[in-house]
């Protein structure tokens, strides 16, 4: 059996500011999407597949690219674009060029409702996030997240999905 590598622990510094990481996150993602829930009744993963179409050229995008770029399953995307559907906020339809996948597509109801759900959602972001940072730390932050978005994409072979200015 090959010898496992000595682990190297994460120092008391670096464990406090990674778990900190996480809560911040987490909770930041968490509080978002309760006031999306409460204010438009839609989770954020519904919003950021309404900003993501929105964003894309025709307001169309074939679903594996979408799912891409909301860091989301296939499984779960087409979960998600089902009930989108439902709402007759997004329609599906088969891809013309090869026929084996599929286009998503924001309908003009689609886009009420993201022009309708997006004022609050700005808003939470901005009190959550911006306004609670000074302009160096704002900085800091930028510098800092292009650096683990570029260190996740070096171990992982390649572009790290939905960091193409998602919201």
């Amino acid at each position: 059996m090959p010898e496992q590598p000595e682990t190297h622990w994460l120092t008391d510094r670096e464990q406090r500011v990674w778990r900190t990481y996480l809560a911040a996150t987490a909770g930041l993602q968490a509080h978002l999407d309760r006031r999306l829930r409460a204010d438009a009744g839609i989770p954020v993963a519904y919003y950021e597949i309404l900003v993501v179409l929105s964003e894309s050229p025709g307001l169309t995008l074939r679903m594996g690219r979408l799912a891409e770029l909301c860091r989301s399953s296939r499984s779960r995307l087409s979960h998600a674009v089902a009930m989108l559907e439902s709402y007759g906020w997004v329609s599906r339809c088969a891809t013309e060029d090869d026929g084996r996948g599929s286009l998503a597509r924001l309908t003009d109801a689609g886009l009420a409702a993201l022009r309708e759900a997006a004022p609050g959602h700005v808003a939470e972001v901005r009190a959550c996030l911006f306004d609670a940072l000074s302009p160096q730390q704002l900085d800091a932050l930028d510098g800092i997240v292009h650096t683990l978005r570029d260190a996740v994409a070096a171990r992982s072979g390649g572009a790290v999905p939905g960091c193409q200015g998602a919201p």
